[in-house]
């Protein structure tokens, strides 16, 4: 199967005090056609920057430095912005993690919908004020007639959370991103957006790129996982495999810190801070804070080893697994 996006050394730094500073750093993964993939680490990991470099929507002093982007055949990277902006929101849709600073406070949550498609040219003006009502609807708002001409202060998160969601489908993309979807929620309206994004993938057949923190949310919604540490992704699997036999110490660490697996037990944290990325060890990131750190972690950061199944992690620890293969 050819995959849909197909992401190949990606590196994204900014510019401060006249070096540049990599936030995502030689970033790859593929997202197949109706696949869920789950991008998982702590805040400033890259997770988000990696959205934004798809839509290359990444602001100075930050830029892309490296790598390519392939999305249905075409390399993002090299489009006019004219071509590009044709691709944002129509072919692939990102949904903010904030509502309230995503949606523009001085227009109706209806208007913001039908503006989705008459930028696109998918509809007329009128035409576009009635799929908003019927996107609304999609979304599971209640009295989606009457939310339309509701402003964005006057809706809930939750609320607001399902209008970024019907302006993200409005143009039927291939592709959504959903950075952090549920974070400003609380756990009972977390659970009803899950829902309605795993009822939207299948009913629109998209492919879906979810963006968090919360191993749960992951467990319960993706296929397969890419695990991020400091701008590199440290560790690829299906998702089954990554909370079954994890492989990159980083990895189990974070779920071994999830609290309640133990009961009775103290909560496990990872020893030690996240590096700062312009001061980055010569080896691995993970290295200084790694409980099975030995003298080849310091040399260079690894590359991809296999580790399993359809299971790969940036470990030496899986050198000579890979090399006896």
């Amino acid at each position: 199967m050819t995959a849909l996006l197909s992401i190949r050394h990606l590196t994204t730094g900014f510019v401060l005090g006249g070096r540049l500073i990599p936030a995502v750093n030689d970033v790859s993964f593929d997202i197949e056609p109706g696949e869920t993939l789950g991008l998982v680490g702590e805040s400033g990991s890259g997770k988000s920057v990696s959205a934004l470099s798809i839509l290359r929507l990444v602001q100075p002093p930050g830029r892309i430095t490296a790598g390519s982007i392939v999305f249905r055949g075409r390399d993002l990277l090299t489009l006019s912005d004219a071509e590009m902006r044709r691709v944002r929101g129509a072919e692939i849709s990102l949904i903010f993690q904030e509502p309230m600073t995503a949606l523009n406070p001085v227009f109706t949550v209806g208007d913001q919908i039908a503006e989705a498609l008459l930028v696109h040219g998918r509809a007329s003006r009128a035409a576009a004020r009635r799929r908003a009502i019927e996107l609304l609807q999609t979304v599971k708002l209640p009295d989606p007639e009457r939310r339309a001409r509701d402003y964005p202060h006057q809706l809930s998160g939750g609320m607001r959370q399902r209008v970024l969601i019907a302006i993200a489908l409005a143009c039927q993309p291939a592709l959504l991103i959903a950075d952090e979807p549920t974070t400003a929620l609380d756990v009972t309206i977390q659970a009803e957006i899950l829902d309605l994004l795993r009822e939207m993938k299948a009913r629109f057949h998209l492919s879906l790129l979810l963006i968090t923190h919360d191993l749960g949310v992951v467990a319960e919604t993706a296929d397969r996982v890419a695990v991020m540490y400091a701008g590199r992704i440290v560790e690829e699997a299906p998702v089954r495999e990554i909370f079954r036999a994890p492989t990159h110490p980083y990895t189990r660490g974070l779920l071994a810190s999830i609290p309640g697996l133990t009961p009775g037990t103290r909560l496990r944290a990872i020893e030690g801070t996240v590096p700062d990325l312009g001061a980055l060890p010569k080896g691995c990131a993970f290295g200084p804070r790694c409980p099975d750190h030995f003298d080849l972690c310091d040399t260079e950061p690894p590359p991809f080893y296999e580790a399993g199944i359809d299971q790969r992690a940036r470990c030496y620890l899986y050198r000579s697994k890979t090399e006896d293969r």
